[in-house]
């Protein structure tokens, strides 16, 4: 059967960019990939052709012969017995299909997200997650705290082996110590992890009676946790070393505590900012006084009420907030909303006064209406 030109292989022009011609071959060989088309001649074909196609016009020198000479420019082109060399295809395999996964991963040979094993089954373990909620002023001021929790060792009894007291690993007899199987499909190989190893490359013959051959134990742990003043809802700590063991050896995996705060009666955060609410009286909102209110050390400070404050007012304390993590000498402001109140229960005397107050501010007159824009 003749051949067909290689840009109508791809679909393309011979215009186009290695970008495009790229993309091109990777939809051609998702579609006839031999691993999902199993049994399909057709299929099979299809994906050599256009592999051939990609492996002349992704190469600047063979595009150049091909669009000069044809076919004659590029039969047997670094290629000692003729045909084609699709080693430099094989090499952009990853570049093309990386992000892909699913019917490619066993041709890479893998590609688990999951632990990474190293030859001989050495792996790091895995990193562990700690909930811990603390008070809100411990929050801002700082503190320590002890938790527990169970995390996998290396198994005292083969000191992490896996194997029983006297025994060793034995190379696997199926992959010889690869880790992996090699399967012919079509003109190229596949690897995939060794089904009797698990991809580790060795076997136990004899497993330890007490881990079984994991080499892991389970152990309850308890350790000192330091929260650093002025941490935040969310926020995580790590402590490195202190996840679960690694397989064979393998470096132990990190423990992060994250923080949940609990609310506070009287305070809000934004940042290092805190908010809170004061109610003042009618005549101290109106006369103006010096009042005290408490920060978040439970210390008076003294607040300068201006006369003629309204209620929803918002007042400002310099560096009375939550400190910095990154600068201890720094600390946000404190800002407190005046509320002012309406006394609910007045005596005769009282009573007595607000009317001729009333009275001198010409309050027995019908008030105008607020604008909405000023509200």
């Amino acid at each position: 059967m003749a051949k067909r030109d290689y840009y109508e292989v791809l679909g393309v022009e011979k215009s186009s960019s290695k970008d495009e011609i790229k993309k091109a071959y990777r939809k051609l060989a998702i579609q006839y990939h031999p691993d999902k088309n199993a049994g399909n001649a057709e299929a099979e074909e299809k994906f050599k052709e256009a592999t051939e196609a990609y492996e002349v016009l992704s190469d600047d020198r063979k595009k150049q012969a091909y669009d000069q000479f044809g076919f004659a420019g590029v039969d047997g082109v670094n290629s000692p017995g003729g045909g084609h060399d699709y080693s430099s295809v094989f090499r952009d395999f990853e570049d093309i299909f990386g992000d892909m996964g699913g019917i490619f991963d066993s041709f890479f040979g893998g590609g688990s997200t999951g632990r990474r094993r190293s030859r001989g089954g050495v792996s790091r373990g895995s990193d562990l997650r700690y909930n811990l909620e603390i008070d809100f002023t411990d929050a801002v001021f700082g503190t320590s705290a002890e938790i527990s929790y169970t995390h996998d060792v290396a198994c005292k009894t083969c000191k992490g082996s896996g194997a029983a007291s006297g025994t060793g690993r034995k190379v696997c007899p199926t992959c010889q110590g690869t880790g992996q199987v090699r399967r012919n499909s079509g003109f190229f190989s596949i690897a995939s992890p060794c089904h009797t190893c698990n991809g580790e490359g060795h076997i136990i013959e004899n497993p330890c009676t007490d881990c079984h051959g994991s080499g892991l134990a389970r152990k309850q742990q308890k350790i000192k946790v330091t929260i650093p003043a002025g941490i935040e809802n969310g926020k995580r700590i790590a402590i490195p070393g202190q996840g679960d063991a690694g397989a064979n050896g393998g470096k132990s995996g990190d423990l992060y505590v994250y923080i949940k705060i609990k609310p506070h009666k009287y305070f809000e955060r934004d940042g290092n900012n805190v908010y809170c609410a004061l109610p003042i009286t009618f005549t101290q909102a109106g006369l103006g006084a010096d009042v005290f209110v408490k920060n978040l050390e439970n210390k008076k400070i003294k607040l300068k009420i201006p006369a003629g404050t309204q209620t929803g007012k918002i007042l400002r304390l310099k560096n009375e907030g939550i400190p910095y993590l990154q600068n201890k000498t720094r600390k946000g402001d404190m800002y407190i909303k005046i509320i002012v109140e309406t006394p609910q229960r007045l005596s005769t005397k009282a009573k007595e006064l607000l009317k001729q107050f009333a009275s001198i501010q010409g309050e027995e007159e019908a008030p105008e209406p607020i604008p909405l824009t000023e509200l």
